[in-house]
């Protein structure tokens, strides 16, 4: 069905590019239609092709660059706009930041409801070679150098030599082709840092520094990608536990190998760690060792069901996946969350959905921090300070 009444699909248009969108193509306006496309950059004034209608928008194909943006750069990989590991190589980073960071406030005004968000603090990140982790995959029989990427179009592998988004040690395996996949495994992991190489193919656990700390990793569990934006943020996050209550216990939830808990245990008398990954949360009780530790191999809805009344806390960090908080974790925050809350965010939409929930259960949003964890792409990794003053419902 066509829902447009200005243009259809296979018409031509000319028109200046105003943005980027959430997931890196560049937005337009032509005829009161909403245009989304791939490769265009703010500035740029292209002719472009109609290829989709959708109820409100429509997606185009670039035809022509008529007036190039003063923000266009040449890609420095030779396989982007095929590898769908990057969608923003053609963007200056100067301009990559700034567009993010536009996502960012915009969702917490349309979606979160607030009508002044925060300014947040920007942490740009080194642009190139920045990458600790990286997964492979790799077409069946698997034969040398047979690895890569998924298209993007996910309908395939794009072959790689090289990855010029990854740590210097993963690089020099790929130039070698010295990286194989574990028997029978169409995709790993590898995880490279200062000395530390682990592949799910070979040596897969060791331990990596982390500030004054070192961490027991495996490279087929979660673990940030990029080291140096992590030590930013959980530098971060020690500042604002300081500020808490430290005479109660603290929690962390979606905690994965205990990587905040180490920085933060000896601050507070009690600390529980809750992970749904078995394997994660083993690793946790290897890192995080000492008095007052509890772990919980529960996902974040089913451990407020084992919570006691009275059970408060004066600090809290959750890091949820994409999908955000789960909704009985927001609904036990807002009837007894603690004063502060550190809320690490790897999707811009579901924290602003769950900043309106926050905001109504009487949070502020005191603060937004900007982490480029992910530089030629278009993910947005951020973290919000979310305080209350009031008392806790039923307390």
């Amino acid at each position: 069905m066509i829902y447009s009444k200005y243009m259809v699909i296979g018409t031509l248009f000319t028109a200046p590019v105003e943005g980027i969108s959430t997931g890196g193509a560049g937005v337009l306006h032509c005829q009161g239609q909403c245009i989304f496309m791939d490769y265009t950059v703010p500035g740029d004034v292209i002719i472009g092709r109609i290829t989709e209608e959708h109820k409100g928008w429509a997606q185009g194909e670039l035809v022509e660059i008529l007036e190039p943006s003063p923000q266009r750069r040449t890609p420095v990989c030779e396989v982007f706009g095929a590898c769908g590991a990057c969608s923003l190589q053609h963007l200056a980073y100067e301009t990559q930041i700034a567009e993010k960071v536009r996502i960012l406030q915009d969702g917490l005004v349309r979606i979160g409801g607030l009508p002044a968000p925060p300014e947040p603090t920007c942490y740009p990140a080194p642009p190139w070679a920045y990458r600790n982790r990286v997964q492979f995959h790799c077409t069946r029989p698997f034969h040398r150098g047979a690895l890569g990427f998924k298209s993007r179009s996910g309908a395939s592998i794009i072959p790689l030599k090289d990855c010029p988004i990854a740590d210097p040690g993963i690089r020099r395996a790929l130039r070698k082709q010295e990286l194989l996949p574990p028997p029978g495994q169409d995709r790993f992991t590898v995880y490279s840092r200062f000395t530390t190489f682990l592949s799910e193919g070979g040596l897969h656990r060791g331990r990596v520094s982390l500030l004054d700390q070192e961490l027991l990793l495996d490279a087929g569990v979660f673990f940030q990608s990029n080291g140096i934006m992590l030590e930013f943020l959980i530098q971060d996050l020690r500042r604002y536990a300081q500020e808490a209550d430290t005479s109660l216990p603290m929690a962390d939830l979606y905690c994965g190998v205990g990587t905040f808990a180490v920085f933060l245990q000896d601050l507070f008398p009690r600390m529980d760690l809750v992970e749904q990954n078995p394997l994660a949360l083993s690793l946790a009780r290897e890192n995080v060792r000492g008095k007052g530790l509890r772990y919980a191999a529960l996902s974040s809805d089913q451990w407020v069901k084992t919570l006691p009344h009275k059970a408060y806390y004066g600090f809290m960090v959750v890091d949820p996946p994409r999908q955000g908080l789960s909704r009985g974790l927001r609904q036990w925050l807002v009837h007894k969350g603690p004063p502060l809350l550190a809320y690490i965010s790897c999707d811009p939409a579901t924290l602003a959905r769950d900043t309106r929930v926050l905001l109504q259960g009487g949070y502020e949003l005191r603060e937004v921090h900007f982490y480029d964890f992910y530089p030629q792409t278009a993910h947005i990794e951020s973290l919000g300070i979310f305080t209350r003053n009031r008392p806790f419902h039923g307390a």
